[in-house]
């Protein structure tokens, strides 16, 4: 065989996705783009607000020697300082640029903060449901992820995250707004997170980082908030991007904050600093760093997620699927009414409908549904759910 047997073993965990995208494109080769139901990916369709267009000329015309050029593998300091002052606002506590460093996206800062912190066998406990990719992001460094379920309502389970913390615990990574299932993280669920770590940490005479994955921080509902881990843990490390609040996926753009009292800060600064270069990201994109620096506070219109989300929960509740609202984020995660989601799924997929199985986050039992597409899709999808409940109710 030409390529390692780990990646081989890989390609088949996360088949899921790549194995529904394939689906979809034959799907729509046959009966035409427009009558297939596509909520298979989590790929923001909404354009990115007009103060992006604005930005990104003004940068460009700026012709002045050096404006593509290497900077500190940290990123900008002017990009850098103005990210510090609008995260010291959404967590509570003050950083300086020195506490941020710029990143290729949230999963190239997921991938920095791990290379910085494990050492083989290192173990890092993930929430199920759980993005896919954790997994191999801890693999890349030599780490061993250790999965923990969720409560019933997809909330932190600090019994069993307790059971599963040993010597070996260096981080735990969680991600809320959550994909697959929407769920935001209570500010008490935090703070019962952070006492946990710390009381760990002290018995076991390590120190536990709390890493949180925030992409979606921004599209919330019902006037939920997306409380402060920093506020909840001093060990405590954001990653997030631009990838969605601004719908920026393909720029791979996105930072890394620091708790400005850390353990082990300088080296750890240090160590993040060196991971950027040594991983072959060297710096983030120049040009992106410089737009996004003029843009802290702005975001696409989430009156947009509000109303999809609206309308597919209305298709779902009328299709009698069973399912939570989501607090955030821009995905619904249905039980499955069948035992065999993958059945389901298929089932799903007579009826031109895309979904993922919940097996492929960690879940089975359960399916994705991503809503970041148009309206249109959501409302003519209704007839589809109901026939796929009735085959589901025939095989029950």
């Amino acid at each position: 065989m030409a390529i390692s047997k780990k990646m081989n073993v890989f390609a088949e965990r996360s088949s899921w996705i790549r194995k529904m995208f394939e689906e979809g494109a034959k799907l729509k080769a046959k009966y035409g783009a427009e009558n297939v139901f596509d909520f298979s990916l989590g790929n923001p369709d909404l354009s990115p607000p007009a103060e992006f267009n604005e930005a990104i000329k003004e940068v460009i015309a700026d012709e002045k020697p050096g404006a593509h050029a290497y900077m500190p593998n940290g990123g900008y300091p002017f990009v850098r300082e103005a990210l510090a002052a609008q995260i010291s606002s959404e967590q509570g506590v003050e950083l300086s640029l020195n506490e941020m460093l710029m990143t290729c996206g949230a999963a190239g800062g997921i991938n920095v903060v791990m290379k910085s912190l494990l050492d083989p066998g290192d173990e890092v406990i993930i929430l199920a449901p759980f993005f896919v990719e954790y997994n191999f992001y801890i693999d890349n460094h030599g780490g061993v992820a250790k999965i923990v379920p969720t409560t019933s309502d997809f909330d932190i389970d600090l019994a069993a995250l307790e059971e599963a913390i040993s010597e070996k615990t260096k981080a735990v990574l969680i991600n809320s707004p959550n994909n697959p299932t929407g769920q935001v993280y209570s500010a008490e669920s935090l703070a019962g997170l952070g006492k946990l770590l710390m009381e760990a940490g002290e018995k076991n005479g390590t120190t536990i980082y709390l890493l949180s994955d925030e992409p979606y921080r921004k599209i919330i509902f019902d006037d939920c908030e997306v409380p402060s881990i920093f506020q909840a843990y001093q060990n405590s490390i954001v990653v997030s991007s631009y990838s969605k609040d601004l719908s920026l996926p393909g720029e791979r753009i996105g930072y890394i904050a620091v708790h400005p009292e850390i353990a082990d800060k300088k080296e750890l600064l240090d160590a993040l600093t060196l991971a950027n270069r040594i991983l072959g990201f060297v710096n983030a994109p120049a040009l992106m760093q410089r737009v996004v620096g003029k843009l802290q506070g702005v975001s696409v219109d989430n009156n947009i997620y509000v109303r999809r989300r609206e309308m597919f929960c209305k298709v779902l509740t009328d299709a009698g699927i069973e399912f939570m609202p989501p607090k955030g984020a821009f995905y619904v995660f249905p039980k499955s009414p069948l035992e065999d989601d993958v059945e389901f799924v298929n089932i799903l997929q007579e009826q031109k409908i895309l979904a993922v199985p919940g097996r492929g986050f960690g879940a089975p039992g359960y399916f994705r549904l991503a809503f970041c597409v148009e309206d249109d899709v959501i409302e003519r999808s209704a007839d589809a759910f109901k026939k796929a409940m009735e085959v589901a109710a025939g095989k029950s």
